[in-house]
């Protein structure tokens, strides 16, 4: 079996991830924004937005200051000219997320699933009206794109003569939980977002027709998502490649098998990993990786935590969901990626009443050089401030790197 370095692996699976390439220059259009999100295969999306939500952090971390609103028009657009250009749709993937379009089939195996698992989303308290499912549906193929809450209106929710016109009358959580479950069977996705409330719309609206029309077999799927997860990772385990679209463990190993034994994957034993590894044959194996990146807490790098444990020897859990006096970094920490390791984290908060975007605690790494961490992460983080429309940095909070950092940001002159 090829046997390969952890620094070798880790310097693999940062440059299939996007980083280390030619450095930022100005702008990325809008084909190289749809290209980028296609090669990652999805941006987990998630509602918190401290800092700035979850699915915009992956790409300025890789492309640098980009238009937020080319990738909103991709993912949800307003217009005809829009609409035609649409390149991304949500689903569950790796949680809720936007991916490429034409991924959509290849996710048909976890909508029958889900059609199959019908209490998960709907419980034991609708099984008395399965016609709030069809309500629903009709509702939005007449009025759509609608909001829970503007279907609930439309359904006309309390009883009176518009809901008994539609077979029923339903108390708004009942909606909701019935659009979630047509959204996770795929007969709704969202149309578009308003302030990130999601606007269901029928799926046969969104994914293109002869998207829409295809319906690969299962274990077909299974494969293909494994060769994209392999793509994307560089190196990695079978639960590694498992994790990206959140994979069947059975389903996902018979996968890997399958693949290996076609010459699809190659396996690798990396030093110290206690499980086998694979790569594609195209895998890239850079003698150096360079360049920095702030990672935002679901960035696909370091979403999987026992992978960036065994990369980078960094132990990382965010704070939002650890009791405030058992945080050890801050709440939305962003660990600070420099020429293939990980160097540094902060703690960021986009102030926006102050104008600033804010590091409640800055850490550094142990065998990591203060000085040049400090300035070349002042940087960074004047580059983040500058594309969140804020007007600079101010370092107010505590860890072993802040003074250093406080220093950089003012020595910048991006206080």
């Amino acid at each position: 079996m090829e046997t390969m370095s952890r620094a070798q692996a880790r310097r693999a699976a940062v440059a299939a991830q996007g980083f280390g390439g030619p450095a930022r220059r100005g702008p990325p259009a809008r084909r190289t924004i749809a290209a980028e999100v296609e090669r990652l295969g999805l941006l987990q999306l998630d509602s918190v937005n401290v800092a700035v939500r979850a699915h915009y952090a992956p790409l300025f971390s890789r492309l640098g200051p980009y238009d937020r609103d080319t990738l909103d028009a991709l993912a949800w657009p307003q217009t005809p000219a829009q609409r035609r250009r649409r390149t991304m749709v949500e689903f569950w993937v790796h949680e809720a997320s936007l991916l490429p379009i034409d991924e959509w089939p290849l996710f048909r195996w976890r909508m029958r699933d889900n059609a199959a698992r019908r209490s998960r989303w709907l419980g034991a308290a609708l099984d008395d009206h399965p016609e709030i499912l069809d309500a629903v549906t009709t509702a939005i193929a007449e009025h759509g794109p609608l909001e829970a809450g503007e279907v609930e209106a439309v359904l006309g929710g309390g009883g009176d003569r518009k809901a008994r016109a539609y077979g029923g009358w339903w108390q708004r959580s009942d909606v909701k939980v019935a659009c979630e479950h047509l959204f996770a069977t795929g007969e709704l996705t969202t149309g578009t977002r308003r302030g990130f409330r999601r606007a269901y719309e029928l799926t046969e609206r969104v994914v293109p027709p002869d998207i829409h029309a295809r319906d690969p077999a299962r274990d077909a799927s299974m494969r293909e998502l494994i060769r994209r997860a392999a793509r994307v990772q560089g190196v990695a385990t079978e639960p590694d490649l498992r994790d990206h679209y959140r994979l069947p463990p059975a389903e996902s190993q018979a996968a890997v098998a399958e693949l290996v034994d076609a010459g699809e994957l190659v396996p690798v034993q990396v030093e110290g990993w206690t499980a086998p590894a694979y790569r594609t044959p195209e895998t890239r194996l850079p003698r150096r990786v360079t360049g920095r990146a702030l990672l935002a807490p679901f960035d696909p790098l370091i979403w999987f935590r026992a992978r960036t444990l065994r990369l980078f020897d960094f132990h990382y859990r965010i704070g939002i969901y650890t009791p405030a006096e058992k945080r050890t970094h801050g709440y939305y920490v962003f660990p600070f990626l420099l020429d293939g390791r990980l160097v540094a984290r902060v703690d960021l908060k986009a102030d926006r009443a102050l104008g600033v975007l804010r590091v409640p605690g800055a850490f550094l790494e142990e065998g990591a050089d203060e000085g040049k961490v400090a300035a070349e992460l002042a940087a960074e983080l004047a580059t983040m401030a500058e594309w969140l429309g804020l007007e600079g940095v101010l370092v107010d909070g505590g860890g072993d790197l802040a003074a250093a950092l406080g220093q950089a940001v003012k020595a910048g002159g991006w206080t």
